[in-house]
């Protein structure tokens, strides 16, 4: 009768690791469809057409407390193309600022410091109150960094599509981000520190067919002050979009002493989904 080989032993993996973890999430994401990315140019208009009819039905939203609004642009965009969300927000009863730094050229000296003197400018021009930071594409990763700076002057930050996690080219403007700032996009310090959220409630607005930035680019960990609601948007719509909007406009009507998730129940379950961690295990479709 012949003998059995011996079997051989399995080695037992090593638990993964942080830096597993960190490398994981930087190469596991992938630029958008380039479909997506065709389409862009295209959807916007359709959006913003979108929010006009929208409007008598954003008008039923709960009215704003009056409390100052800072909104930061995009990549390359300047406050033009944030006035439409601007209107919007002073409409409903908000008061809102633009960011007043010409074009968004990406990280440069000084601009994150004159961020952080607008928001205490702000808190004082309105007694002390606390300011809510908007931020678009771009624009998001400031409203979080300048949260960080003063959180105790920050009511809350808002992003919209914005990339503050994973890897830099899983998005289809990194050589943009690179031409405009003389800087690499891939900094595994900064990129570290920017995906950490800021101290105060943290919504991210995003969309599964976002053309720009990998949706899963914005999607927050899950944390007690943290939250992602997915729409149907492009990334360069997402500011005239009328359900990114209704979304804004919800979550700067919290209480900033009672911050809740966003409900996603009812009919709004047709709209919106949410989680409050990355990745979406829960609403992974």
């Amino acid at each position: 009768m012949k003998s059995m080989p011996p079997r051989s032993k399995r080695s037992t993996p090593a638990p993964p690791t942080a830096a597993d973890a960190n490398a994981a999430r930087e190469t596991a994401h992938e630029a958008p469809h380039p479909l997506l990315l065709l389409l862009e140019a295209g959807r916007a208009p359709w959006e913003y057409a979108a929010l006009l009819a929208a409007s008598p039905w954003l008008r039923r939203l709960p009215a704003g407390d009056g409390h100052p609004v800072l909104v930061f642009p995009g990549l390359g965009a300047s406050d033009i193309t944030t006035l439409p969300m601007r209107n919007f927000l002073r409409d409903r009863g908000y008061t809102p600022y633009p960011w007043k730094q010409g074009f968004n050229l990406g990280p440069r000296a000084g601009v994150l410091e004159s961020c952080v003197d607008q928001v205490r400018a702000l808190a004082e021009r309105h007694q002390g109150r606390k300011v809510s930071l908007i931020g678009w594409s771009l624009g998001g990763v400031y409203a979080r960094e300048t949260a960080k700076e003063v959180p105790d002057l920050v009511r809350c930050v808002i992003t919209l599509a914005s990339p503050f996690t994973g890897h830099p080219r899983a998005t289809h403007a990194w050589r943009v981000f690179e031409l405009l700032s003389g800087q690499s996009a891939h900094d595994p310090v900064q990129l570290e520190r920017v995906r950490r959220s800021p101290p105060v409630p943290t919504t991210s607005i995003y969309s599964r067919t976002d053309g720009i930035v990998a949706w899963r680019c914005s999607v927050n960990d899950d944390e007690a002050h943290t939250e992602n609601i997915e729409v149907h948007a492009s990334h360069i719509g997402m500011g005239l979009n009328p359900l990114a909007l209704y979304a804004v406009a919800d979550r700067l009507a919290q209480d900033p002493q009672h911050w809740r998730r966003f409900d996603a129940h009812g009919a709004r379950r047709w709209f919106f989904r949410t989680t409050g961690h990355a990745p979406l295990r829960s609403t992974e479709r």
